[in-house]
């Protein structure tokens, strides 16, 4: 792996032991001029901007990045929730983006699937059910082709869902293969999240996912019917 651009300098503690887990090598940079200085022969194999501290500096480091006669890419900001509506007027700057804080599995995630969506042309494994798609590569998510808004975890749940159609769950059994062995959270936890993954599908296709009383949880259809 060559070398990735990281703004600010220093970098946020997190993102800094996030790279150094998933093996990734990296350089702090504090501008574009700091960028260039230390940039590699190769060029830069990618950036990471954290824009929540610094807003208006790291967002001019990205067009800098961007608007360079060979731009750098792949390209991933780190954004607030209370950035994301500026994300669309900057979508020409950055290819991804994950909110913070965040979960180190997330970004490790993101950061592969960029690599190897710019690395390869091969057609990107999907979840294809009634309309929802789901891009196991990007980490994407759409009902009928529009965009759907999703929490790394809520994507995880929903992914394993459609993964496993008309398989029951208990909660216990969702916890333990979607969130890990190590999550001491209770089974409320999956209840919130499936209440929310139900509103952001919308009311058409809430009911792709399924409660089966006194048990769990379904998604789609059960493969077996009466009578069968």
């Amino acid at each position: 792996m060559d070398l990735l651009a990281v703004f600010p300098e220093p970098p946020p503690p997190d993102l800094a032991r996030t790279l150094d887990l998933a093996g990734y090598r990296w350089k702090a940079v504090s501008s574009a001029d700091d960028a260039a200085r230390h940039e590699p022969a190769t060029g830069w194999a990618g950036a990471v901007i954290a824009c929540d501290t610094e807003p208006e500096a790291a967002w001019a480091f990205a067009r800098a990045l961007r608007k360079r006669d060979v731009p750098v890419a792949p390209l991933m900001v780190l954004v607030s929730g209370a950035q994301l509506a500026d994300l669309q007027l900057r979508d020409d700057l950055f290819d991804d983006f994950c909110l913070t804080p965040f979960h180190p599995a997330e970004v490790e995630a993101r950061l592969r699937h960029l690599f190897f969506r710019g690395d390869t042309a091969v057609k990107p494994e999907m979840v294809e059910y009634s309309g929802l798609a789901l891009n196991l590569e990007t980490y994407q998510a759409s009902i009928n082709g529009k965009p759907l808004d999703l929490t790394y975890m809520e994507y995880e749940l929903l992914k394993f869902l459609a993964q496993n159609p008309g398989k029951v769950f208990t909660r216990e059994m969702l916890l333990s293969r979607v969130w890990g062995y190590e999550y001491y959270g209770g089974a409320r936890t999956v209840d919130v999240h499936i209440r929310r993954l139900r509103a952001k599908l919308g009311e058409e296709h809430a009911n792709l996912i399924q409660t089966v009383r006194s048990v769990g949880y379904r998604f789609g259809q059960s493969r077996f019917t009466p009578g069968t």
